[in-house]
């Protein structure tokens, strides 16, 4: 039976680098942050965290907090059918809720925990949307208090420490699969 794997983690935990590993182990990918990207392509808005983050909170006030697995479900559905779905990006205990309710046993909540000191190096440094030491507080925050992110990394069914190299996360997730 094929399995649905949701990574989940604070923003430059290594999500991201977990899920690009699934990738090259046959999983296919779910990104629930497409829902906010085709939201901002759709407006004509510059893809960028302020941005980012005035849809991504808008889009839950309008649709609730589940709107990005509910407009991710049916893709899901699909994809599970002949492989293995890894899913980035799930933020709000209620998206939890929703693929729970619906996978069921095939259902993992896989927490990449990373210090913060850390993830913050991380964000300054990496190409693609860094971010400084204060943005990413601020993202932190607006996560934890906006998004509801804290349920499902609690809930976590596994969770793995990212503190090192990618090669050692690389490791552990081969022994996690």
């Amino acid at each position: 039976m094929n399995k649905v794997i949701a990574v989940i983690g604070m923003c430059g935990s290594g999500k991201s680098e977990a899920v690009k590993y699934f990738e090259s182990n046959g999983y296919r990918k779910v990104y629930f942050g497409e829902v906010v990207i085709n939201e901002l392509k759709a407006s004509g808005l510059e893809i960028n965290e302020k941005n980012e983050r005035f849809v991504r909170e808008d889009l839950r006030k309008t649709f609730g907090m589940g709107v990005a697995a509910i407009k991710s479900i049916d893709k899901i559905k699909d994809l599970l059918k002949v492989t293995n779905v890894v899913v980035e990006s799930l933020y709000s205990w209620e998206e939890y809720k929703i693929l729970n309710k619906e996978f069921g046993d095939t259902f993992k909540l896989l927490n990449i925990f990373t210090t913060k000191s850390i993830r913050y190096e991380r964000l300054k440094d990496r190409p693609f949307r860094p971010l400084t030491g204060e943005e990413a507080r601020s993202r932190d925050y607006s996560e934890i208090e906006k998004l509801d992110k804290g349920g499902p990394i609690a809930f976590a069914d596994y969770t793995i420490h990212n503190d090192s190299t990618l090669d050692d996360l690389n490791i552990n997730l081969k022994k996690f699969l």
